[in-house]
């Protein structure tokens, strides 16, 4: 590669993170914040409504994203986006990950960091969609034991929690440790456990780096490669066992 064309591809992916970052900062304070404070102030049903708003507002993310940069494809069949009343796991590659699990489920919760809920409007906002914050003491414990008493309803009702179990995002691919509250979630709420492989988003947005790799040529890609039952009650011999299963699918 030329130093010429370098600079250029340098040049495109600022811009293309720029236009992105417009569209999350001045989309949202214009258009979407509107629609937030309707489902606020209005919705008999705010944690669904909210949800229902992050689903198109990243729709919309992705609407532009997929357009700005041509090289790359999309591979992720319809039946996934059918999947319905689980617990969705899935690898982690690259902060697109989530985005892409609002895209791909209307009705939708996910385990955060703790520090996150702490963030101004971004924390207020995952609060009123339901997202269960990793607390181990405070009123955000608090919080998290009760987003977990009511996630067999939840679930029940056509909604899916999607988490990942590495709990961070891989840096070069490879698998990392799991932590074990996805999957004593999932026995607690007695759902079954879709499995799930995202590759290519890690090419697109790499950890680490603050600029797109708009002029990548790649194929994000989603594909269920899975599904495991999952305990019911909370049996401890069986956590390993899913876990084991989990990440064997996820390798193989």
């Amino acid at each position: 590669m030329t130093a010429s064309n370098a600079f250029l591809k340098t040049v495109f992916n600022f811009l293309v993170t720029c236009l992105m970052w417009l569209y999350f900062t001045v989309g949202f304070a214009l258009f979407f914040s509107w629609f937030y404070a309707g489902a606020y102030l209005f919705s008999k049903e705010r944690e669904y409504a909210f949800q229902r708003v992050n689903h198109y507002f990243f729709r919309g993310f992705f609407f532009y994203l997929r357009r700005l940069t041509p090289d790359i494809k999309w591979h992720i069949p319809n039946h996934i986006k059918a999947i319905k009343s689980s617990v969705v796991v899935c690898n982690h590659l690259s902060y697109l990950d989530p985005l892409l699990m609002i895209v791909l489920f209307p009705r939708h919760k996910t385990i955060v960091k703790s520090t996150f809920f702490n963030v101004p409007l971004f924390g207020w906002l995952m609060k009123q969609s339901g997202f269960i914050p990793a607390a181990e003491k405070g009123s955000l414990l608090t919080l998290m034991v009760e987003r977990i008493e009511t996630l067999g309803d939840f679930l029940a009702s056509g909604g899916n929690l999607f988490i990942f179990p590495e709990g961070t995002r891989s840096r070069d691919g490879a698998m990392g440790p799991f932590n074990k509250g996805a999957f004593k979630i999932a026995g607690h709420s007695h759902a079954p456990i879709q499995v799930l492989k995202v590759s290519g988003t890690g090419q697109l947005f790499t950890p680490g780096r603050f600029l797109f790799n708009a002029s990548v040529s790649t194929t994000i890609a989603l594909e269920k490669i899975g599904s495991v039952a999952a305990a019911k009650g909370n049996g401890r011999a069986s956590i390993p066992e899913i876990m084991t299963t989990v990440r064997y699918l996820m390798k193989n």
